[in-house]
């Protein structure tokens, strides 16, 4: 008989006016890795909140038994007593404490009530050294990049003694490089005996160290399949409830005349002045024309687009943008928008949205004269425009008075759309636009690009997965180290293509 190490069953949690999960079950085999998938608001992190104590017992209906026992937990710190951990996708460090004090924050190291600071320097040496970072425990933790710092987050869940570890959507904001290495870390953990529950929605990563999975559909478990069964087209079903047979909907190019274009455009780093960071980059979109852009993490995709919009990154710009072939002023946001640019940022919740507030401010907030009359908003028009919006990018919520905040990173993202196609830009730049959303709203986001570009808009698309934009794109430019490094047309393009261009790159600048 197989080690059970955790059992839920029967779990329902409603919040006012919906319910998040309804007769939830999950049972979690011990020294297991156990994915769960599901869409973006199928209830998988509230299921986990409701594990590891985030939600107290008494808010929702069901049973939690751990190691054979029942579980009560009225707040995080009692799931951590037993050695259940939970790293959020939002990692929880403080930017301007070190490695050290983040790793044993609520969790120090002292004696009557004193720090032992050089315990808690040796014990943080040597936990990281368990996850791979050889990193003196002093940095600080603004000064190591964001793979390193999800390794800090696993060395501070070590120093609890877990052992059942959660990660929600732990490679959502890594490189393909940091992603693998996590992925192998929790393998080895494996084979130490630790259990792992994680939240993803990449697939092929599922696929690669998952020995069970758990879907989870509009608050419901849908089915929990082996290793040995599991299939990409299979996941699929269950998390959208039908079939996608093409990952990419299929679109008709009508490209016309070049709409953008920006010529020998370079930006030095904003701290370190001497380093240049954008180095003489030219390129163009045409109308009705869907371009990618490809490269590594910190090849300057969004520094690229961050300074032509609005110089919104950078110092010492230079260069030209063209729109429609003619100069364009886009030294300001505000100036950039009005000549027909518009730029969807990577970091929705910190860019993107104002998250206090609900949808309707939301949508209208960057063409607010497009719903005022002598300068004063039109409540009803704002409405109007809001719901029209919401109707068009589909933007699952209760009403447009909805708090952005509250709702599913997919609808975030519909709702930064909406907010950029009520501006009505010429040209729209998509950063990383499906960024930690699942492949039902991957799908959706796709089928807007195709419509804004079936109306003639010029489309610039960064993104991390290679296969986005090669299943998107009618042409892609490489970006390596600043510098374009290749251009391939989409139907010509490959992973393999785009890496070689990228390798070149690399040794041209070496020599």
């Amino acid at each position: 008989m197989t080690d059970t190490i955790l059992e839920m069953r029967g779990i329902t949690k409603t919040f006012p006016g919906v319910k998040a999960l309804e007769n939830v079950n999950l049972k979690v085999r011990r020294g297991d890795i156990h994915a769960i998938c599901g869409e973006n608001g199928a209830g998988k992190s509230t299921l986990m909140k409701v594990l590891s104590g985030v939600y107290p017992f008494g808010s929702y209906d069901g049973d939690v038994r751990y190691e054979g026992n029942e579980c009560r937990f009225h707040g995080i710190h009692d799931s951590e007593k037993v050695g259940i951990v939970i790293i959020h996708q939002e990692l929880a460090l403080v930017p301007m404490l070190s490695i050290a004090e983040n790793m044993f924050l609520g969790n120090e190291q002292a004696s009557a009530g004193v720090i032992d600071w050089n315990r808690t320097k040796r014990r943080a040496s040597e936990l990281l050294r368990k996850v791979g970072l050889r990193e003196d425990p002093d940095t600080l933790i603004t000064n190591i990049g964001t793979g390193k710092q999800q390794l800090v987050e696993i060395a501070k869940a070590l120093a609890k003694d877990v052992k059942l570890l959660i990660l929600d959507e732990p490679t959502a904001s890594l490189s393909e490089k940091d992603s693998q290495a996590l992925l192998d870390l929790l393998l080895e953990f494996k084979t130490q005996g630790l259990t792992s529950i994680m939240i993803s929605h990449k697939l092929n990563e599922i696929k690669r160290i998952a020995d069970r999975i758990t879907v989870i559909r509009d608050g419901q478990s849908i089915e929990t399949m082996d290793k040995a069964d599991i299939t990409e087209d299979r996941i699929v079903t269950s998390m959208v409830g039908r079939t996608l047979e093409n990952r990419y909907p299929s679109r008709t190019p009508k490209i016309g005349e070049t709409i953008f274009e920006v010529k020998n455009w370079s930006v030095y780093h904003p701290q370190h002045p001497e380093r240049q960071v954008i180095k003489g980059i030219n390129l163009h979109v045409k109308k009705g024309e869907v371009v990618g852009i490809a490269g590594l993490m910190g090849a300057g995709r969004t520094e690229f687009a961050m300074s032509v919009f609005g110089r919104s990154y950078g110092i010492n710009v230079t260069g030209e943008v063209f729109l429609h072939g003619k100069p364009a002023d886009t030294s300001t946001v505000h100036r950039a928008v009005a000549s027909g640019l518009a730029y969807a940022t990577e970091d929705r919740k910190v860019y993107g949205l104002n998250l206090i507030d609900h949808i309707k401010h939301n949508v209208t907030i960057a063409n607010l004269p497009g719903v005022s009359k002598s300068g004063v908003i039109d409540d009803m028009d704002e409405l109007k425009v809001a719901n029209e919006y919401r109707r068009k990018t589909n933007i699952r919520s209760s009403s447009v008075y909805q708090i952005t905040g509250n709702l599913s990173g997919g609808n975030q993202q519909k709702v930064v759309l909406s907010k950029w196609l009520f501006a009505n830009p010429d040209v729209l730049i998509l950063d990383e636009p499906t960024r930690g959303i699942d492949v039902g709203a991957k799908y959706e986001i796709y089928t807007i690009i195709n419509r804004l570009a079936g109306e003639g808009k010029g489309i610039l698309v960064i993104s991390s997965e290679m296969p986005e934009l090669l299943g998107i794109c009618d042409r892609i430019y490489v970006l390596n180290e600043g510098r374009i490094v290749g251009e391939l047309a989409g139907h010509e393009a490959s992973q393999e293509k785009i890496m070689r261009a990228i390798v070149r790159g690399e040794e041209k600048a070496a020599s």
